[in-house]
């Protein structure tokens, strides 16, 4: 590690879904690709209560065994405010749960980690978030507000300084030009600091009935709303990581495994495939269909022999038809 970067936790959601599995893989990737990783690893699971219809804790005691394998720790945490209603929010409230003042990362489930994650260098003081993002939020209306004016208005009502949040090299109104990151990962020193913020963000976004906001939608878009505020308020942005290692030879947010096949490197299927071969992992993630079928069974590469990496569709929907014509979809 270099001696720059402090020692620091690691932070993914787990629940009674497949983000139990999307964890174990995550735990087997971290632990074969970052051995040097001397932080702890958390497994967030939200507890049951009255904004979940149904017990969202991990119940499937083989991946709680599997887990304890890798050091993964169990965290549980209360759902105040989302829940059901709005499951991403559930990378907010886990953070509460967090040692406080102990410098973390959020990674989301569906990611692999790819390379040594020691070697990146945080700078926890600066936080930032995922630049593997596309315009999807705002979309400005025929009578509203332009993307300029609802994103002035947000920085606005938090009391944050607008001007210093721009990329000036983008032209008005190009979403690119405003702070927006995709939340797969985000990090700081503080967890409890951050989550707290991002919560009350999050919160008065959804409900406080913000004028320039009037018909946008915030689902699902509310925790990618709410996170550049946040960063910015504690002093950080898009410039705070070196490009290429986070969602580049460190890390992969693959999402869904049809898509891995299709758009990822030979060095990311790689490691797919190494970490779920031996046999005290292999036989947990057997349970969920798409590692059986796909990585296990390998049909997956009937996928990828579908296309070319160096040539792929621009368009994520194009990849997606292809892949359910040839009648290799899963999620």
């Amino acid at each position: 590690m270099q001696a720059s970067t402090p020692n620091f936790n690691i932070v993914i959601i787990g629940q009674n879904n497949r983000l139990q599995y999307e964890a174990l893989l995550f735990a087997a990737s971290l632990r074969h690709s970052s051995p040097n990783f001397s932080g702890r690893l958390f497994v967030a699971v939200p507890k049951p209560g009255p904004r979940w219809r149904q017990d969202p804790s991990i119940q499937n005691e083989d991946v709680l065994k599997a887990l304890r394998q890798l050091e993964a720790e169990i965290l549980p945490f209360d759902s105040a405010v989302f829940g059901d209603s709005y499951p991403y929010g559930n990378k907010i409230e886990a953070l509460l749960a967090l040692p406080e003042g102990e410098p973390f990362v959020f990674f989301d489930s569906d990611t692999l980690i790819t390379g040594d994650l020691t070697a990146v260098p945080f700078d926890f003081n600066r936080p930032s978030a995922s630049q593997k993002v596309e315009g999807t939020w705002p979309k400005p209306t025929l009578y509203g507000p332009g993307i300029d004016g609802i994103w002035r208005a947000l920085y606005r009502r938090f009391e944050l300084d607008f001007q210093s949040s721009l990329d000036t090299s983008q032209p008005i109104d190009h979403w690119r030009r405003y702070l927006y990151f995709n939340a797969g990962f985000f990090y700081y020193s503080c967890p409890r600091q951050f989550g707290e913020r991002f919560l009350s963000y999050a919160h008065t976004v959804r409900d406080e009935n913000i004028p320039e906001l009037i018909g946008q939608t915030l689902d699902p878009w509310l925790d990618q709303v709410a996170l550049p505020l946040v960063i910015h308020s504690f002093g950080g942005g898009r410039d705070a990581l070196p490009p290429g290692l986070l969602d580049g030879s460190v890390s992969c947010h693959y999402r869904l495994f049809p898509l891995l096949y299709a758009r990822e490197s030979d060095h990311v299927v790689e490691v797919l495939e190494t970490v779920v071969a031996p046999n005290k992992v292999k036989k947990v993630l057997k349970g969920y269909d798409p590692i059986k079928k796909l990585v296990l069974q390998r049909k997956g590469h009937k996928i990828r022999d579908l296309f070319d990496r160096d040539n792929l569709p621009k368009r994520e929907q194009a990849i997606r038809n292809s892949i359910k014509n040839n009648g290799l979809w899963m999620r």
